[in-house]
């Protein structure tokens, strides 16, 4: 007696080719994806700054972040020679040369000794300490077409560009943008400040 091979039905062994051939293609492309995939794995911000991002939003809305890919990082050799060429001289006296001569001061018209008792007058009381000096700088402006400013930060390496009443790195709310001096506001200690125009 002959062994069937289960080959009688043609329709179920097509359908059963159909499937072994997607179960192969499927898990080649997952092993493919596996090896060649991304490397780097995708950055999950910190817990504390999603805090951060929730207190910021409920008073303003975030700045926006720019990318410094765009700076020249040119040596400009013209500017170099400028800068060398300037030639260093004093006015006074020299004191690398034993030719020159002292430089004469006046007699004091009194002395400056006290001729009374010396009167210590006691120290005040310290007052509360006073905030940290906001360190962002305020690097320049640009005006939109419905004639609002935008300025430009720079905190650290990071370049922010915000409007009025927006949130810089958490922490700096943008108040009244004028073309040399912004009013920022630091929202941990509630010290408002006024920022020049600054180069760097």
């Amino acid at each position: 007696m002959a062994m069937r091979l289960g080959t009688e039905n043609k329709r179920q062994v097509y359908a059963v080719i159909v499937l072994f051939s997607f179960i192969f293609g499927y898990g080649g492309w997952q092993l493919y994806q596996t090896i060649v995939g991304p490397s780097v794995p995708a950055r999950r911000p910190p817990a504390n700054e999603s805090t951060q991002t929730g207190t910021a939003s409920a008073n303003g809305q975030e700045a926006q972040k720019l990318s410094n890919a765009s700076i020249d990082p040119t040596l400009h050799f013209d500017k170099l020679a400028e800068s060398e060429d300037v030639v260093y001289t004093g006015t006074g006296r020299n004191i690398f040369s034993a030719d020159s001569a002292p430089v004469q001061m006046e007699k004091p018209i009194k002395s400056a000794r006290a001729s009374g008792p010396a009167v210590i007058t006691p120290a005040p009381p310290p007052g509360p300490p006073k905030p940290p000096p906001i360190d962002l700088k305020y690097f320049g402006y640009t005006e939109s077409s419905d004639r609002s400013l935008e300025a430009f930060f720079v905190h650290g390496d990071d370049i922010f560009m915000a409007k009025t009443g927006q949130i810089v790195d958490h922490r700096y709310k943008v108040g009244l943008i004028r073309p040399q001096s912004v009013d920022i506001t630091d929202l941990g200690y509630n010290n408002k400040q006024v920022l020049t125009v600054t180069g760097f």
